[in-house]
Protein backbone atom coordinates (compact mmCIF):
# COMPACT_ATOMS: atom_id res chain seq x y z
CA UNK A 1 0.00 0.00 0.00
CA UNK A 2 4.59 3.08 -3.74
CA UNK A 3 8.44 5.83 -5.97
CA UNK A 4 11.45 8.28 -8.01
CA UNK A 5 14.42 7.72 -10.27
CA UNK A 6 15.89 7.59 -13.89
CA UNK A 7 14.64 5.66 -16.18
CA UNK A 8 16.01 2.18 -16.76
CA UNK A 9 18.17 1.39 -19.71
CA UNK A 10 16.83 -1.61 -21.69
CA UNK A 11 18.93 -4.25 -23.22
CA UNK A 12 17.16 -5.71 -26.19
CA UNK A 13 17.38 -9.80 -26.81
CA UNK A 14 16.60 -11.47 -29.84
CA UNK A 15 13.05 -13.31 -29.98
CA UNK A 16 15.40 -16.36 -30.11
CA UNK A 17 16.65 -15.27 -26.28
CA UNK A 18 13.12 -14.79 -25.57
CA UNK A 19 11.56 -17.93 -26.41
CA UNK A 20 14.50 -20.10 -24.55
CA UNK A 21 13.87 -17.86 -21.47
CA UNK A 22 10.27 -18.58 -21.87
CA UNK A 23 11.65 -22.61 -21.69
CA UNK A 24 13.05 -22.76 -18.47
CA UNK A 25 10.38 -20.12 -16.68
CA UNK A 26 8.27 -23.45 -15.73
CA UNK A 27 11.25 -25.02 -13.71
CA UNK A 28 12.42 -21.58 -11.97
CA UNK A 29 9.02 -20.61 -10.49
CA UNK A 30 8.60 -24.28 -9.47
CA UNK A 31 11.31 -23.41 -7.10
CA UNK A 32 11.15 -20.17 -6.15
CA UNK A 33 12.22 -17.98 -9.31
CA UNK A 34 15.74 -17.29 -10.43
CA UNK A 35 16.71 -16.71 -14.21
CA UNK A 36 16.59 -13.72 -16.57
CA UNK A 37 13.75 -11.71 -17.21
CA UNK A 38 14.13 -11.51 -21.16
CA UNK A 39 13.18 -7.82 -21.91
CA UNK A 40 16.47 -6.22 -20.38
CA UNK A 41 18.75 -9.83 -19.42
CA UNK A 42 18.54 -8.45 -15.58
CA UNK A 43 19.11 -11.82 -13.52
CA UNK A 44 16.77 -12.24 -10.83
CA UNK A 45 17.42 -12.96 -7.34
CA UNK A 46 15.61 -16.66 -6.43
CA UNK A 47 13.24 -16.48 -3.18
CA UNK A 48 15.26 -18.45 -0.65
CA UNK A 49 13.72 -21.84 0.27
CA UNK A 50 13.52 -20.13 3.91
CA UNK A 51 10.76 -17.53 2.34
CA UNK A 52 8.57 -20.15 0.13
CA UNK A 53 8.85 -22.76 3.23
CA UNK A 54 7.34 -20.71 5.98
CA UNK A 55 4.39 -19.74 7.39
CA UNK A 56 3.41 -15.96 6.57
CA UNK A 57 1.57 -13.18 8.32
CA UNK A 58 1.96 -9.50 7.95
CA UNK A 59 2.85 -7.94 11.28
CA UNK A 60 2.16 -4.16 12.63
CA UNK A 61 2.62 -3.66 16.46
CA UNK A 62 0.25 -1.16 17.27
CA UNK A 63 -2.11 -1.57 19.71
CA UNK A 64 -4.09 2.03 20.37
CA UNK A 65 -5.89 4.34 18.12
CA UNK A 66 -3.24 6.34 17.37
CA UNK A 67 -0.08 5.45 16.01
CA UNK A 68 1.60 8.44 15.67
CA UNK A 69 2.03 8.45 19.51
CA UNK A 70 1.69 5.38 20.62
CA UNK A 71 5.52 4.21 22.29
CA UNK A 72 6.32 0.77 21.02
CA UNK A 73 8.49 -1.22 23.10
CA UNK A 74 10.83 -4.26 22.99
CA UNK A 75 8.88 -5.93 25.42
CA UNK A 76 5.74 -5.34 23.07
CA UNK A 77 7.13 -6.54 20.11
CA UNK A 78 9.12 -9.93 21.91
CA UNK A 79 5.23 -10.85 23.19
CA UNK A 80 3.72 -10.57 19.91
CA UNK A 81 6.62 -12.34 18.40
CA UNK A 82 6.55 -15.49 20.75
CA UNK A 83 3.17 -15.69 19.91
CA UNK A 84 3.31 -15.70 16.73
CA UNK A 85 6.52 -18.32 16.52
CA UNK A 86 4.64 -20.54 19.25
CA UNK A 87 1.48 -20.70 16.59
CA UNK A 88 4.14 -21.79 13.36
CA UNK A 89 4.35 -18.30 11.98
CA UNK A 90 7.97 -17.41 11.55
CA UNK A 91 8.32 -15.65 8.50
CA UNK A 92 6.42 -11.96 8.51
CA UNK A 93 6.30 -9.25 6.37
CA UNK A 94 6.64 -5.48 8.17
CA UNK A 95 5.63 -2.75 6.24
CA UNK A 96 8.31 -0.50 6.79
CA UNK A 97 11.73 0.51 7.63
CA UNK A 98 11.39 3.16 10.56
CA UNK A 99 13.35 2.94 13.72
CA UNK A 100 10.31 2.72 15.44
CA UNK A 101 8.96 -0.75 14.38
CA UNK A 102 10.85 -2.10 12.01
CA UNK A 103 14.63 -2.02 13.52
CA UNK A 104 13.47 -2.41 16.56
CA UNK A 105 11.57 -5.80 15.05
CA UNK A 106 14.73 -6.62 13.75
CA UNK A 107 16.93 -5.94 17.06
CA UNK A 108 14.76 -8.11 19.21
CA UNK A 109 14.94 -11.03 16.45
CA UNK A 110 18.71 -10.75 16.69
CA UNK A 111 18.92 -9.97 20.42
CA UNK A 112 16.35 -13.29 21.63
CA UNK A 113 17.76 -15.51 18.34
CA UNK A 114 14.34 -15.86 17.63
CA UNK A 115 13.93 -18.09 14.47
CA UNK A 116 11.56 -15.70 12.43
CA UNK A 117 12.77 -14.15 9.14
CA UNK A 118 11.21 -11.06 7.67
CA UNK A 119 10.10 -9.14 4.76
CA UNK A 120 11.23 -5.83 5.49
CA UNK A 121 9.26 -2.73 3.65
CA UNK A 122 9.56 0.73 2.55
CA UNK A 123 6.91 3.00 2.69
CA UNK A 124 6.62 5.20 0.03
CA UNK A 125 4.32 8.32 0.37
CA UNK A 126 2.92 10.07 -2.80
CA UNK A 127 5.04 12.21 -4.59
CA UNK A 128 2.43 12.49 -7.45
CA UNK A 129 -1.19 13.59 -5.95
CA UNK A 130 -2.47 16.70 -7.82
CA UNK A 131 -3.31 17.89 -3.97
CA UNK A 132 -0.28 17.51 -3.02
CA UNK A 133 1.40 21.53 -2.50
CA UNK A 134 4.63 22.46 -3.41
CA UNK A 135 6.26 22.05 -0.24
CA UNK A 136 3.85 18.64 0.71
CA UNK A 137 5.68 17.05 -1.97
CA UNK A 138 9.35 18.20 -1.51
CA UNK A 139 8.67 16.94 2.42
CA UNK A 140 7.21 13.57 1.01
CA UNK A 141 10.05 13.32 -1.16
CA UNK A 142 12.78 14.02 1.54
CA UNK A 143 10.64 11.39 3.68
CA UNK A 144 11.26 9.00 0.98
CA UNK A 145 14.69 8.97 0.56
CA UNK A 146 15.50 9.21 4.08
CA UNK A 147 13.00 5.48 4.03
CA UNK A 148 14.82 4.12 1.58
CA UNK A 149 18.18 4.77 2.75
CA UNK A 150 17.01 2.83 6.24
CA UNK A 151 15.43 -0.36 4.02
CA UNK A 152 18.87 -0.16 2.63
CA UNK A 153 21.29 0.31 5.73
CA UNK A 154 18.64 -2.79 7.75
CA UNK A 155 18.32 -5.04 5.03
CA UNK A 156 22.51 -5.30 4.98
CA UNK A 157 22.64 -5.09 8.68
CA UNK A 158 20.06 -7.63 9.30
CA UNK A 159 20.99 -10.17 5.91
CA UNK A 160 20.52 -13.28 7.81
CA UNK A 161 17.13 -12.39 9.09
CA UNK A 162 15.96 -9.96 6.01
CA UNK A 163 15.07 -12.65 3.34
CA UNK A 164 13.36 -10.03 0.55
CA UNK A 165 12.44 -6.27 0.47
CA UNK A 166 9.28 -4.75 -0.76
CA UNK A 167 9.52 -1.16 -1.59
CA UNK A 168 6.08 0.17 -1.72
CA UNK A 169 2.37 -0.64 -0.67
CA UNK A 170 -0.45 0.24 -2.69
CA UNK A 171 1.04 2.97 -4.38
CA UNK A 172 0.28 2.32 -8.21
CA UNK A 173 -3.25 0.39 -8.34
CA UNK A 174 -5.87 3.26 -9.47
CA UNK A 175 -7.45 4.20 -5.74
CA UNK A 176 -4.05 4.76 -4.09
CA UNK A 177 -4.35 6.37 -1.21
CA UNK A 178 -0.53 7.09 -1.62
CA UNK A 179 -0.29 7.13 -5.35
CA UNK A 180 2.91 7.30 -7.01
CA UNK A 181 3.93 7.00 -10.70
CA UNK A 182 5.63 3.55 -12.23
CA UNK A 183 8.49 5.87 -13.07
CA UNK A 184 8.83 7.35 -9.54
CA UNK A 185 8.58 3.59 -7.73
CA UNK A 186 11.02 1.88 -10.38
CA UNK A 187 13.68 4.58 -9.31
CA UNK A 188 13.10 3.57 -5.67
CA UNK A 189 13.25 -0.14 -6.49
CA UNK A 190 16.54 0.38 -8.88
CA UNK A 191 17.94 2.31 -6.06
CA UNK A 192 17.18 -0.36 -3.39
CA UNK A 193 17.97 -3.24 -5.74
CA UNK A 194 21.13 -1.71 -6.41
CA UNK A 195 22.41 -2.05 -3.10
CA UNK A 196 21.24 -5.17 -1.61
CA UNK A 197 21.47 -8.55 -2.58
CA UNK A 198 18.19 -10.01 -1.55
CA UNK A 199 15.31 -10.06 -3.84
CA UNK A 200 13.29 -6.77 -4.03
CA UNK A 201 9.38 -6.19 -5.33
CA UNK A 202 7.02 -3.58 -5.02
CA UNK A 203 3.24 -4.84 -3.27
CA UNK A 204 0.34 -3.82 -4.87
CA UNK A 205 -2.97 -4.62 -5.90
CA UNK A 206 -3.42 -7.92 -8.42
CA UNK A 207 -5.18 -5.38 -10.98
CA UNK A 208 -2.17 -3.33 -11.17
CA UNK A 209 0.03 -6.63 -11.58
CA UNK A 210 -2.23 -7.44 -14.05
CA UNK A 211 -1.03 -4.70 -16.54
CA UNK A 212 2.01 -3.70 -15.20
CA UNK A 213 4.26 -1.74 -17.24
CA UNK A 214 7.66 -2.77 -18.30
CA UNK A 215 9.11 0.18 -16.43
CA UNK A 216 8.25 -2.22 -12.85
CA UNK A 217 8.66 -5.37 -14.38
CA UNK A 218 11.73 -4.75 -15.56
CA UNK A 219 13.22 -4.14 -11.55
CA UNK A 220 11.66 -6.67 -9.77
CA UNK A 221 12.69 -10.60 -8.76
CA UNK A 222 8.93 -11.25 -7.57
CA UNK A 223 5.64 -9.98 -7.60
CA UNK A 224 3.83 -9.20 -4.49
CA UNK A 225 -0.03 -9.26 -5.26
CA UNK A 226 -2.95 -8.05 -3.06
CA UNK A 227 -6.43 -9.81 -3.33
CA UNK A 228 -9.28 -9.08 -1.09
CA UNK A 229 -12.60 -10.70 -1.68
CA UNK A 230 -14.00 -9.53 1.10
CA UNK A 231 -13.33 -6.07 0.05
CA UNK A 232 -15.18 -6.56 -3.55
CA UNK A 233 -18.38 -7.84 -1.71
CA UNK A 234 -18.91 -4.68 -0.67
CA UNK A 235 -17.31 -1.77 -3.44
CA UNK A 236 -17.56 -4.41 -6.43
CA UNK A 237 -20.01 -6.59 -5.21
CA UNK A 238 -20.91 -8.18 -8.86
CA UNK A 239 -16.94 -9.20 -9.56
CA UNK A 240 -17.70 -12.49 -8.33
CA UNK A 241 -20.71 -14.15 -7.02
CA UNK A 242 -19.93 -14.26 -3.52
CA UNK A 243 -23.55 -14.52 -1.81
CA UNK A 244 -24.19 -18.07 -3.47
CA UNK A 245 -27.80 -17.80 -3.48
CA UNK A 246 -28.49 -20.94 -5.84
CA UNK A 247 -26.96 -23.13 -2.62
CA UNK A 248 -28.85 -24.37 0.12
CA UNK A 249 -28.76 -22.07 3.50
CA UNK A 250 -27.08 -24.77 4.84
CA UNK A 251 -24.17 -24.95 2.72
CA UNK A 252 -24.29 -21.80 1.64
CA UNK A 253 -21.46 -20.33 4.06
CA UNK A 254 -19.23 -23.16 2.82
CA UNK A 255 -20.09 -22.16 -0.45
CA UNK A 256 -19.49 -18.84 -0.38
CA UNK A 257 -15.99 -19.31 1.22
CA UNK A 258 -15.06 -21.44 -1.95
CA UNK A 259 -16.65 -19.22 -4.36
CA UNK A 260 -14.11 -16.46 -2.06
CA UNK A 261 -10.96 -18.45 -2.59
CA UNK A 262 -11.97 -19.20 -6.43
CA UNK A 263 -11.93 -15.12 -6.79
CA UNK A 264 -8.61 -14.57 -4.89
CA UNK A 265 -7.46 -17.95 -7.28
CA UNK A 266 -8.49 -15.84 -10.63
CA UNK A 267 -6.99 -12.56 -9.00
CA UNK A 268 -3.62 -14.82 -9.09
CA UNK A 269 -4.19 -15.52 -12.64
CA UNK A 270 -5.08 -12.58 -14.32
CA UNK A 271 -1.44 -11.56 -12.72
CA UNK A 272 0.33 -14.49 -14.07
CA UNK A 273 -1.25 -15.17 -17.50
CA UNK A 274 -0.12 -11.26 -17.90
CA UNK A 275 3.11 -12.09 -17.31
CA UNK A 276 3.96 -15.17 -19.08
CA UNK A 277 2.00 -13.36 -21.53
CA UNK A 278 4.90 -10.76 -21.55
CA UNK A 279 7.38 -13.49 -21.35
CA UNK A 280 8.10 -12.56 -17.81
CA UNK A 281 7.36 -17.18 -16.94
CA UNK A 282 10.70 -16.83 -14.74
CA UNK A 283 9.05 -13.94 -12.30
CA UNK A 284 7.07 -15.99 -9.08
CA UNK A 285 4.60 -14.15 -7.65
CA UNK A 286 3.64 -14.35 -3.58
CA UNK A 287 0.36 -13.24 -2.36
CA UNK A 288 1.85 -10.21 0.25
CA UNK A 289 -1.56 -9.87 1.41
CA UNK A 290 -5.27 -11.50 1.81
CA UNK A 291 -7.25 -12.04 4.50
CA UNK A 292 -11.46 -12.02 5.95
CA UNK A 293 -12.57 -10.16 8.39
CA UNK A 294 -13.62 -12.00 12.09
CA UNK A 295 -15.99 -8.78 12.63
CA UNK A 296 -18.06 -6.57 10.18
CA UNK A 297 -16.08 -3.14 10.86
CA UNK A 298 -16.77 -1.72 7.23
CA UNK A 299 -20.40 -2.94 5.95
CA UNK A 300 -19.69 -6.88 5.66
CA UNK A 301 -22.65 -8.11 7.35
CA UNK A 302 -23.31 -11.94 7.01
CA UNK A 303 -19.65 -13.00 5.90
CA UNK A 304 -17.14 -11.16 8.60
CA UNK A 305 -17.18 -13.44 11.57
CA UNK A 306 -14.77 -15.69 13.41
CA UNK A 307 -16.04 -18.85 12.08
CA UNK A 308 -16.13 -17.53 8.21
CA UNK A 309 -12.78 -16.33 8.95
CA UNK A 310 -11.07 -19.73 9.24
CA UNK A 311 -13.04 -20.69 6.76
CA UNK A 312 -10.76 -18.94 4.58
CA UNK A 313 -7.76 -19.19 6.20
CA UNK A 314 -7.86 -22.88 6.28
CA UNK A 315 -8.69 -22.42 2.17
CA UNK A 316 -5.50 -20.33 1.99
CA UNK A 317 -3.53 -22.50 3.78
CA UNK A 318 -4.26 -25.30 1.08
CA UNK A 319 -3.63 -23.47 -1.97
CA UNK A 320 -0.09 -22.07 0.18
CA UNK A 321 0.83 -25.80 0.34
CA UNK A 322 0.67 -26.31 -3.47
CA UNK A 323 1.84 -23.39 -4.62
CA UNK A 324 5.13 -24.35 -2.62
CA UNK A 325 5.45 -27.03 -4.85
CA UNK A 326 3.37 -26.69 -7.90
CA UNK A 327 1.04 -24.03 -9.67
CA UNK A 328 0.30 -21.22 -7.39
CA UNK A 329 1.85 -18.20 -5.68
CA UNK A 330 4.99 -19.25 -3.81
CA UNK A 331 3.60 -18.14 -0.46
CA UNK A 332 0.96 -16.40 1.15
CA UNK A 333 1.27 -13.60 3.58
CA UNK A 334 -1.98 -13.68 5.75
CA UNK A 335 -3.32 -9.77 6.91
CA UNK A 336 -2.89 -10.10 9.36
CA UNK A 337 -1.34 -11.05 12.88
CA UNK A 338 -3.17 -8.51 15.57
CA UNK A 339 -5.85 -5.70 15.11
CA UNK A 340 -5.14 -2.81 14.29
CA UNK A 341 -8.15 -0.25 16.01
CA UNK A 342 -5.96 2.72 14.13
CA UNK A 343 -7.15 1.65 11.33
CA UNK A 344 -11.15 2.50 12.09
CA UNK A 345 -13.51 0.90 9.48
CA UNK A 346 -10.56 -1.15 8.41
CA UNK A 347 -10.01 -3.03 11.57
CA UNK A 348 -10.92 -6.67 12.79
CA UNK A 349 -8.83 -8.48 10.28
CA UNK A 350 -6.23 -10.14 13.28
CA UNK A 351 -5.45 -13.99 13.67
CA UNK A 352 -5.72 -11.95 17.37
CA UNK A 353 -7.65 -9.29 18.28
CA UNK A 354 -5.72 -5.75 19.98
CA UNK A 355 -5.47 -7.56 23.55
CA UNK A 356 -3.21 -10.52 21.83
CA UNK A 357 -6.10 -12.81 22.05
CA UNK A 358 -6.57 -15.89 19.73
CA UNK A 359 -9.35 -15.75 17.85
CA UNK A 360 -11.08 -18.65 16.55
CA UNK A 361 -9.11 -18.83 13.29
CA UNK A 362 -5.92 -19.83 15.21
CA UNK A 363 -7.43 -21.19 18.75
CA UNK A 364 -5.98 -24.84 17.74
CA UNK A 365 -2.81 -23.70 17.77
CA UNK A 366 -2.63 -21.97 21.65
CA UNK A 367 -3.71 -23.20 24.53
CA UNK A 368 -7.46 -22.09 25.82
CA UNK A 369 -6.34 -19.85 28.20
CA UNK A 370 -4.94 -17.36 25.24
CA UNK A 371 -8.01 -17.43 23.53
CA UNK A 372 -10.64 -14.21 22.99
CA UNK A 373 -13.72 -14.74 24.77
CA UNK A 374 -16.73 -16.44 23.05
CA UNK A 375 -16.88 -20.49 21.70
CA UNK A 376 -17.77 -21.33 18.33
CA UNK A 377 -18.39 -23.94 15.84
CA UNK A 378 -18.82 -24.73 12.25
CA UNK A 379 -22.22 -23.72 12.60
CA UNK A 380 -22.07 -20.31 13.30
CA UNK A 381 -20.76 -19.32 9.97
CA UNK A 382 -22.71 -16.75 8.59
CA UNK A 383 -24.05 -16.60 5.27
CA UNK A 384 -25.99 -14.19 2.89
CA UNK A 385 -29.93 -13.96 2.91
CA UNK A 386 -31.37 -12.02 0.65
CA UNK A 387 -33.64 -9.11 1.89
CA UNK A 388 -37.15 -9.88 1.35
CA UNK A 389 -39.29 -7.51 -0.59
CA UNK A 390 -42.90 -7.03 0.94
CA UNK A 391 -46.03 -5.99 -0.62
CA UNK A 392 -46.62 -1.93 -0.36
CA UNK A 393 -47.98 -0.66 2.51
CA UNK A 394 -50.89 1.09 1.83
CA UNK A 395 -52.30 2.44 4.98
CA UNK A 396 -51.45 6.47 5.07
CA UNK A 397 -49.67 6.06 8.74
CA UNK A 398 -46.37 3.39 9.18
CA UNK A 399 -45.79 3.05 12.77
CA UNK A 400 -42.02 2.01 12.99
CA UNK A 401 -41.58 2.74 17.17
CA UNK A 402 -44.57 3.91 18.99
CA UNK A 403 -46.77 2.45 21.17
CA UNK A 404 -49.65 3.83 21.44
CA UNK A 405 -52.35 2.05 18.87
CA UNK A 406 -53.70 4.17 15.69
CA UNK A 407 -56.37 2.99 13.88
CA UNK A 408 -55.27 1.96 10.33
CA UNK A 409 -51.87 1.83 10.95
CA UNK A 410 -49.01 -0.86 9.37
CA UNK A 411 -46.30 -2.24 11.13
CA UNK A 412 -42.86 -2.47 9.91
CA UNK A 413 -42.93 -6.50 8.84
CA UNK A 414 -40.77 -8.00 11.26
CA UNK A 415 -39.97 -6.37 14.74
CA UNK A 416 -37.27 -3.41 14.17
CA UNK A 417 -34.36 -3.15 16.61
CA UNK A 418 -31.90 -0.45 17.74
CA UNK A 419 -28.21 -0.70 16.53
CA UNK A 420 -25.29 1.74 16.45
CA UNK A 421 -22.83 2.28 13.48
CA UNK A 422 -19.84 0.83 13.80
CA UNK A 423 -20.72 -2.46 15.38
CA UNK A 424 -22.45 -0.78 18.00
CA UNK A 425 -19.88 1.51 18.91
CA UNK A 426 -20.75 4.67 18.52
CA UNK A 427 -23.94 5.00 20.32
CA UNK A 428 -25.80 3.41 23.27
CA UNK A 429 -29.83 3.31 23.36
CA UNK A 430 -31.34 2.02 25.73
CA UNK A 431 -35.34 1.99 26.19
CA UNK A 432 -36.20 3.73 28.97
CA UNK A 433 -39.42 5.50 30.70
CA UNK A 434 -37.80 8.85 31.24
CA UNK A 435 -37.55 9.14 28.07
CA UNK A 436 -40.92 8.63 26.59
CA UNK A 437 -43.00 11.10 24.25
CA UNK A 438 -45.75 13.09 26.04
CA UNK A 439 -48.00 11.46 22.93
CA UNK A 440 -46.50 8.28 23.42
CA UNK A 441 -46.02 7.52 27.74
CA UNK A 442 -44.27 4.51 29.00
CA UNK A 443 -40.63 4.16 27.18
CA UNK A 444 -38.48 5.94 24.34
CA UNK A 445 -34.98 5.54 23.08
CA UNK A 446 -32.63 8.01 25.35
CA UNK A 447 -29.35 8.02 23.02
CA UNK A 448 -26.23 8.74 24.44
CA UNK A 449 -23.61 9.62 21.53
CA UNK A 450 -20.45 7.80 21.57
CA UNK A 451 -18.40 9.32 18.71
CA UNK A 452 -15.95 7.18 17.15
CA UNK A 453 -12.31 7.33 17.86
CA UNK A 454 -11.62 8.59 14.25
CA UNK A 455 -13.16 11.94 14.84
CA UNK A 456 -16.27 11.66 12.18
CA UNK A 457 -19.02 11.50 14.56
CA UNK A 458 -21.53 8.96 15.47
CA UNK A 459 -24.57 6.93 14.18
CA UNK A 460 -27.70 4.82 15.50
CA UNK A 461 -30.39 2.98 12.91
CA UNK A 462 -33.63 1.25 13.78
CA UNK A 463 -33.31 -1.47 11.39
CA UNK A 464 -35.43 -4.44 10.04
CA UNK A 465 -32.96 -7.60 10.91
CA UNK A 466 -33.97 -9.49 8.04
CA UNK A 467 -36.57 -8.23 5.80
CA UNK A 468 -37.86 -4.78 4.22
CA UNK A 469 -40.62 -2.92 4.10
CA UNK A 470 -42.10 -0.83 0.63
CA UNK A 471 -43.05 2.51 1.69
CA UNK A 472 -43.19 3.72 -2.06
CA UNK A 473 -46.58 5.18 -1.17
CA UNK A 474 -45.26 7.98 0.81
CA UNK A 475 -42.87 9.10 -1.57
CA UNK A 476 -44.64 12.10 -2.68
CA UNK A 477 -46.83 13.17 -0.27
CA UNK A 478 -45.43 11.68 2.67
CA UNK A 479 -43.51 12.79 5.84
CA UNK A 480 -41.38 11.12 8.54
CA UNK A 481 -42.43 12.05 11.91
CA UNK A 482 -40.26 11.75 15.61
CA UNK A 483 -40.76 13.42 19.06
CA UNK A 484 -37.57 14.53 20.19
CA UNK A 485 -36.25 15.91 23.16
CA UNK A 486 -32.80 17.33 23.59
CA UNK A 487 -30.23 20.07 24.19
CA UNK A 488 -27.61 18.31 21.74
CA UNK A 489 -25.71 21.41 20.03
CA UNK A 490 -26.20 22.10 16.03
CA UNK A 491 -27.79 20.20 13.49
CA UNK A 492 -28.89 16.47 13.46
CA UNK A 493 -29.10 14.13 10.62
CA UNK A 494 -32.38 12.02 10.20
CA UNK A 495 -33.62 9.94 7.79
CA UNK A 496 -33.70 6.47 6.60
CA UNK A 497 -31.72 3.39 4.49
CA UNK A 498 -33.12 1.78 1.25
CA UNK A 499 -31.64 -1.66 0.71
CA UNK A 500 -28.77 -4.05 1.61
CA UNK A 501 -25.53 -3.32 2.91
CA UNK A 502 -24.78 -7.00 2.38
CA UNK A 503 -25.30 -6.93 -1.19
CA UNK A 504 -23.98 -3.74 -2.73
CA UNK A 505 -28.06 -1.86 -2.38
CA UNK A 506 -28.05 -0.04 0.58
CA UNK A 507 -28.35 3.79 0.72
CA UNK A 508 -27.72 6.31 3.39
CA UNK A 509 -30.73 8.76 2.79
CA UNK A 510 -30.47 11.62 5.32
CA UNK A 511 -30.90 15.10 5.70
CA UNK A 512 -28.88 17.59 8.30
CA UNK A 513 -31.40 19.52 10.07
CA UNK A 514 -30.99 22.44 12.50
CA UNK A 515 -33.08 24.03 15.60
CA UNK A 516 -36.05 25.73 14.04
CA UNK A 517 -36.50 23.51 10.85
CA UNK A 518 -39.37 20.74 10.48
CA UNK A 519 -40.45 21.56 14.24
CA UNK A 520 -37.12 20.60 15.72
CA UNK A 521 -35.53 22.64 18.44
CA UNK A 522 -32.79 21.74 21.05
CA UNK A 523 -34.39 23.52 24.09
CA UNK A 524 -34.70 20.84 26.12
CA UNK A 525 -38.42 20.09 25.89
CA UNK A 526 -40.47 17.63 23.57
CA UNK A 527 -40.97 18.92 19.84
CA UNK A 528 -42.68 16.82 17.32
CA UNK A 529 -40.88 16.64 14.28
CA UNK A 530 -42.17 16.26 10.78
CA UNK A 531 -40.07 15.90 7.55
CA UNK A 532 -41.17 15.50 4.00
CA UNK A 533 -40.04 12.51 2.44
CA UNK A 534 -39.06 14.41 -0.66
CA UNK A 535 -36.90 16.93 0.77
CA UNK A 536 -34.87 13.82 2.37
CA UNK A 537 -35.08 11.45 -0.78
CA UNK A 538 -32.50 13.62 -2.86
CA UNK A 539 -30.13 13.21 0.00
CA UNK A 540 -29.62 9.62 -0.59
CA UNK A 541 -27.82 10.23 -4.03
CA UNK A 542 -25.66 7.18 -3.88
CA UNK A 543 -25.47 3.87 -2.39
CA UNK A 544 -23.12 2.25 0.21
CA UNK A 545 -19.63 2.42 -0.91
CA UNK A 546 -20.84 3.68 -4.76
CA UNK A 547 -18.47 6.81 -6.31
CA UNK A 548 -20.59 6.97 -9.49
CA UNK A 549 -23.87 8.92 -9.07
CA UNK A 550 -25.50 7.89 -12.19
CA UNK A 551 -25.83 4.90 -11.12
CA UNK A 552 -27.64 5.64 -7.99
CA UNK A 553 -30.99 3.84 -8.07
CA UNK A 554 -32.74 5.06 -4.32
CA UNK A 555 -35.94 2.53 -4.08
CA UNK A 556 -38.47 3.03 -1.61
CA UNK A 557 -39.57 -0.33 -1.80
CA UNK A 558 -36.58 -1.76 -0.18
CA UNK A 559 -36.88 0.44 3.25
CA UNK A 560 -34.48 -1.53 5.74
CA UNK A 561 -34.02 1.04 8.34
CA UNK A 562 -37.37 2.92 8.61
CA UNK A 563 -35.16 6.04 11.20
CA UNK A 564 -31.82 6.98 11.03
CA UNK A 565 -30.30 9.97 13.33
CA UNK A 566 -26.69 10.42 13.55
CA UNK A 567 -23.94 13.54 13.42
CA UNK A 568 -21.23 12.89 10.61
CA UNK A 569 -19.37 15.93 11.97
CA UNK A 570 -18.93 16.44 8.08
CA UNK A 571 -22.51 16.79 7.04
CA UNK A 572 -23.51 19.10 9.95
CA UNK A 573 -20.60 22.00 9.49
CA UNK A 574 -19.06 21.07 13.19
CA UNK A 575 -14.88 20.11 13.43
CA UNK A 576 -14.21 16.67 13.56
CA UNK A 577 -13.39 15.67 16.86
CA UNK A 578 -16.03 17.54 18.67
CA UNK A 579 -17.40 14.43 21.04
CA UNK A 580 -20.36 15.92 21.41
CA UNK A 581 -22.51 13.37 24.30
CA UNK A 582 -25.02 15.49 24.76
CA UNK A 583 -28.37 12.79 25.71
CA UNK A 584 -31.51 12.61 22.89
CA UNK A 585 -34.56 11.11 23.43
CA UNK A 586 -36.27 9.67 20.65
CA UNK A 587 -40.13 7.96 20.49
CA UNK A 588 -42.82 7.89 18.82
CA UNK A 589 -41.53 7.64 15.31
CA UNK A 590 -43.89 6.97 12.36
CA UNK A 591 -44.54 7.40 8.60
CA UNK A 592 -47.58 9.64 7.52
CA UNK A 593 -49.66 10.42 4.61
Amino acid sequence: MNSVSQPLQRLHRTTLAVLGSVAVSLVLVACGGGGTVPSTGVQLRALSSEFTSRKAVAYSPFRSGDRDTETITAAMVKEDLDLLLSGGFTLIRLFDSSDKVAKLTLQVIEDNKLDIKVMLGAYILSESSPSLTATQKANNMAFNAAEVARAVALANAYKNTVLAVSVGNETMVSWSFVPSTPAVMAGYLKTVRSQITQPVTTDDNWAFFADAPASITDVIDFAAVHTYPLLDTVHLPGKYDWQQTSVAAAARAAAMADASIDAAKSDYNAVRSYLDGKGLGAIPIVIGETGWKAVASGGETSRAHPVNQKMYFDRLATWAAAGKTGAGPKNIFYFEAFDEPWKQGDDKWGLFNVNRQARYVVQSLYPASRWEPGAYTAADALYYVPVVANPTITANRYSAYTEAATSGEAKPAEVAVWNAWDGGKTAAAPEVGTSAAPTDPSKGIEITPIPAAAGWGWGLALQLPTTSDNLGNFANAGYLNFSIKTTYPGKLEVGFFTGSVADGSGYDVYLPIAPGEYGYMNDGNWHQVSIPISAITPKGAMAFGMTDASKAKLDLAKVTSPFVIADRYANTGKAANSNHTTKISVDAVYWSK
